[in-house]
């Protein structure tokens, strides 16, 4: 401690990370002792450390190991970033600076914490600000688990009332059903190569955008095919598509969330643990990619003429005229014409390939790469504004001799007066017809009308299956729209008597189109 006293080295000990770079054989004393069990298992299938030892460990494993044998002591590394707290300082047990994860556990469940570091930067090197709140964990309980709990709870609900008993299924006919089960079977096959190359937030990207498909496209799009009047043929159908699907999800997530795909498994199955079965096999599901394709590019229509309804304030329940979409591959959404006017709310889908006939694309450069670009952005500003720009396969574009990645510009369709546009896809766009006319408004009530009664059926405790008798008692628009639609009304909420005045049940107070309403629901005996 003073300086001035003798050193003396340990003989034994040469340098901590030489016996770090030894771990290989040294842990067991080859090749002094179990010779075959380190040529069984060396290299390494994968080592993981963060990026701070790739001047330590991993470059001493590597060093000794090729002065030793010649080769690598490993066949895949994971280099993981670094954990901070808020001040930007690493995690340390000794400053305590991290919330108790026994809480957040807690809270949240293990799986929610697992899927937060697994999907985030900090597995690929990044740097990862652990949250001191719950906003960033419950971000994930919205993206990750809350979409495969709801389709479970969605599954189960209508499967003990309808008293089905689904089977696993490997093809169907339904085009929706054919979409999510070859969907299905494209996430198993990339969420297994994303893993094999010890990808593992490209495993969760792919299963969330799954996710999306399933919940937001699949079921909403199906709903009614659960319960009503559908016959039985589509009924099951159906039922068969979603359990086999939920059933073969879970062994998709059973990697990334262990403990929620166990309980889903064994309920769905009964068998004895998801973690006991093996990978889905491609032969597991039908394979037509072209209809995948052209299913997405609907989805994706259906989200830009959406943003479109959102831009011009019209509410999803309101009826539009027409709805234009133009693509090259427009053809091949032909039989899906009826899907896109139910999904978008709108009396007329037509498709064109023309996108010149409709407008025009403009590309507007996000003026933050000016610092990546300089002095080269005002060429790329020019080229833009004259409308010179190429729209490549990848997602980027080309412009001003510059290549812009797809989040360094963005897209807008400048049309004729009275319509309105947006672009989708990268080259196509969809063009909607916004004017609104009385008729529409009647039948856009009649929809509110229709949300406010199946709001009130739920308040008033009655099974989705049970027959009610209905009472609306409003003013002369809503006279008007149960003039107009009563029978479309009567048949979405099960309703076996339609009358404009208040009538026996529970009462609900509402407004609607400006008017006050009151609803009266009663179970039908």
């Amino acid at each position: 401690p003073t300086g001035q006293s003798t050193m003396r080295r340990v003989e034994d000990v040469f340098d901590v990370w030489f016996d770090s770079g030894s771990m290989p054989y040294a842990q067991v004393h080859y090749p002094f002792e179990n010779k075959d069990v380190f040529e069984q298992n060396f290299p390494a299938d994968f080592i993981v450390e963060y990026v701070a030892q790739t001047r330590g460990w991993f470059y001493t494993l590597m060093v000794l190991s090729t002065m030793l044998f010649d080769r690598p002591p490993f066949k895949n590394a994971i280099c993981h970033g670094v954990v901070l707290d808020e001040n930007r300082q690493k995690l340390s047990k000794r400053l305590r600076n991290y919330p108790d994860p026994l809480g957040f556990f807690d809270e949240y469940g293990s799986d929610v914490m697992r899927w937060f570091l697994i999907s985030s930067p900090v597995l690929n090197g990044g740097d990862l600000l652990v949250p001191k709140e719950g906003r960033e964990i419950a971000s994930v309980q919205r993206e990750a688990i809350a979409p495969l709990l709801n389709a479970y709870a969605f599954f189960s609900l209508y499967a003990n009332l309808e008293a089905r008993a689904p089977r696993l299924v490997q093809s169907a006919d339904d085009p929706l059903d054919l979409y999510i089960l070859t969907k299905t079977g494209e996430l198993a096959e990339r969420v297994g190569a994303a893993l094999d190359a010890y990808d593992i937030p490209k495993a969760t990207r792919e299963t969330v955008s799954y996710f999306d498909a399933l919940t937001n496209w699949y079921i909403r799009r199906s709903r009614a095919r659960f319960w009503g009047a559908h016959d039985d043929a589509s009924k099951n159908a159906a039922f068969d598509t979603l359990y086999t699907v939920l059933v073969q999800v879970t062994r998709i997530c059973a990697p990334l969330l262990p403990i929620l795909s166990e309980k889903l498994y064994k309920s769905l199955t009964g068998e004895r643990s998801v973690h006991l079965t093996d990978w889905p096999s491609t032969d597991d599901f039908p394979a037509d990619h072209d209809l995948v394709r052209s299913m997405d590019l609907v989805r994706e229509a259906c989200s830009a003429a959406l943003a479109v309804r959102e831009r011009a304030r019209l509410r999803v329940r309101l009826p539009l005229k027409t709805l234009t979409v133009v693509h090259a591959e427009s053809a091949g959404l032909e039989p899906f014409k009826g899907l896109i006017a139910d999904e978008i709310n709108v009396r007329e889908v037509s498709l064109s390939t023309d996108l010149d006939a409709y407008g025009a694309v403009q590309l507007r450069p996000d003026p933050k790469i000016g610092k990546r670009l300089g002095k080269a952005m005002r060429e790329v500003m020019g080229a833009a504004k004259a409308g010179a720009f190429t729209l490549n396969s990848d997602g980027t574009a080309s412009v001003g001799g510059q290549t812009l990645a797809a989040n360094e510009f963005l897209l807008a369709m400048v049309t004729e007066e009275g319509s309105a546009a947006e672009p989708f896809a990268g080259t196509g766009a969809v063009v909607v017809d916004i004017s609104v006319d009385e008729d529409q408004e009647r039948e856009g009530l009649a929809r509110d009308l229709i949300r406010a009664v199946q709001t009130a059926r739920k308040d008033a405790g009655l099974e989705v299956s049970d027959r009610i008798t209905l009472g609306v008692e409003g003013g002369p628009l809503i006279s008007a729209a149960i003039g107009a639609h009563g029978d479309f009304i009567k048949a979405e909420v099960l309703a076996l008597s339609l009358t404009t005045a208040a009538g026996e049940g529970v009462r609900a107070q509402v407004q609607l189109g400006g008017e006050d309403v009151t609803l009266t629901v009663d179970k039908a005996s």
